[in-house]
């Protein structure tokens, strides 16, 4: 049951198709690699645009919460702490977007010894984000569901960690990489882990206003 009501209820509303949003531009990165990968680089150029409405969709989102929260939604005192989730969740997009561009603007040499961890660290840094979206989504109505959640997060995001150090040092340790290849693809496997890394900021953005409403 809604803790809320009223204007805040409708900051919470859209909130939720921000996540949406912003869980699409993750999704559309993973399509975009997979088709990358596979070769089909002309398709995947295609999807970087796709990949661009749906960060353009993500923060505009963004921008209405912000003007909602400043209308007057919530007390004065807390509007900061869900302007800064709000930004937070922002930037989860932020990074799918600039791992797609950093790939499709260079088009590295395709690693098909790779390829499996490429997508590994693509599916944890998506698991993370999905562990948070429920952390958040829970903030109105389930305020131990989502410390709980958040805290999940927080492993999920270790994990991506490990995945991204493992998948690194084969991208340098690689002979049939070019070294021009090798600095690209440390860019898209950064910006991807970065996906999970943001995701985990905004998990300490909700702990922190879980632990304000417990008191």
């Amino acid at each position: 049951m809604p803790i809320f009501g009223g204007k805040e209820n409708n900051v919470f509303k859209a909130i939720d198709e921000h996540l949406d949003a912003v869980g699409l531009t993750i999704k559309k990165l993973c399509e975009l690699m997979e088709t990358y990968l596979a070769g089909d680089i002309e398709k995947a150029e295609v999807l970087m645009k796709e990949v661009e409405d749906q960060e353009r969709v993500a923060d505009e989102l963004r921008r209405e919460i912000e003007a909602m929260l400043y209308q007057g939604a919530f007390l004065p005192v807390n509007r900061g702490d869900y302007a800064r989730l709000s930004e937070l969740i922002d930037s989860v997009a932020d990074a799918a977007e600039s791992a797609a561009h950093a790939l499709i603007l260079a088009k590295p040499k395709i690693p098909s010894d790779l390829k499996k961890e490429i997508l590994d660290l693509l599916n944890a840094s998506l698991e993370t984000y999905k562990l948070v979206e429920k952390s958040v989504k829970m903030l109105n109505t389930n305020v131990d569901g989502a410390i709980e959640y958040a805290k999940k997060t927080e492993l999920a995001e270790e994990d991506a960690d490990k995945i991204e150090y493992a998948l690194l040092r084969k991208v340098f340790e690689s002979e049939r990489i070019t070294t021009f290849a090798k600095l690209i693809w440390n860019q898209v496997v950064t910006k991807i882990g970065d996906i999970a890394d943001r995701a985990e900021d905004a998990s300490d953005q909700v702990l922190l206003i879980a632990l304000k409403r417990r008191g």
